[in-house]
């Protein structure tokens, strides 16, 4: 395994991330650079630590794991998006009820706290897993360009640097249109969900 396939499987595993990310930012248009990082680091932590996990464990647990993966992913995501849809809904009835001109512009909801990112770290991080047996397998044959410590951190490095730019492209998005983005993020977190859940079942 080349150290370019190492960069290639960081790309591949930060794309739900990014995705998350970029809800994450439109969610919250107003997010300070210092909470932007920290989401990033979490999504970047949690896609170091999995190969690393999957790596120690080897097949045997890591292959139960794989199998409820996508579903412990889509249950994660679907809860998280449901209640954005539902504290979206219940937004805009209030605002309705107290005469907004501007109802569908949603900008009370409670910011995005570390018990919601931590799910969304794990949910978009669980096929990680895989990906620390596939290190293992690699370091077994052919052998890997660096310690398997290293090739995870070069993953969670790329999901780190890729989900700044996600954070930071959601909160220009939100600015453009005008306010926060709650009920169409959780539809988005729905949907990462069920395309994860899709993937590990097809």
């Amino acid at each position: 395994m080349e150290i370019w396939e190492i960069l290639l499987i960081g790309v591949a595993l930060s794309l739900d991330a990014f995705a998350v990310g970029i809800t994450d930012g439109m969610v919250e248009p107003n997010m300070r650079t210092r909470k932007a990082l920290a989401v990033a680091f979490f999504f970047g932590l949690f896609q170091f630590g999995m190969p690393l996990i999957g790596y120690y464990l080897g097949t045997a647990l890591t292959g139960l794991v794989q199998k409820i993966a996508p579903y412990l992913s889509f249950g994660l995501l679907l809860l998280l998006g449901g209640k954005m849809i539902f504290d979206g809904v219940k937004e805009k009835i209030e605002a309705r009820k107290e005469f907004l001109l501007r109802p569908y512009l949603i900008t009370s909801r409670k910011p995005l706290g570390i018990g919601e990112l931590l799910m969304q770290s794990v949910a978009t991080s669980l096929d990680a897993l895989a990906v620390g047996v596939t290190f293992l397998a690699a370091d077994t044959g052919a052998g890997l360009p660096f310690h398997v410590a290293l090739c995870s951190l070069i993953v969670g490095v790329v999901t780190l640097s890729l989900s700044v730019i996600a954070v930071t492209l959601g909160k220009k998005a939100a600015g453009r249109t005008g306010g926060s983005a709650v009920i169409p993020g959780g539809v988005v977190l729905i949907a990462i969900g069920l395309k994860i859940l899709l993937e590990g079942i097809l």
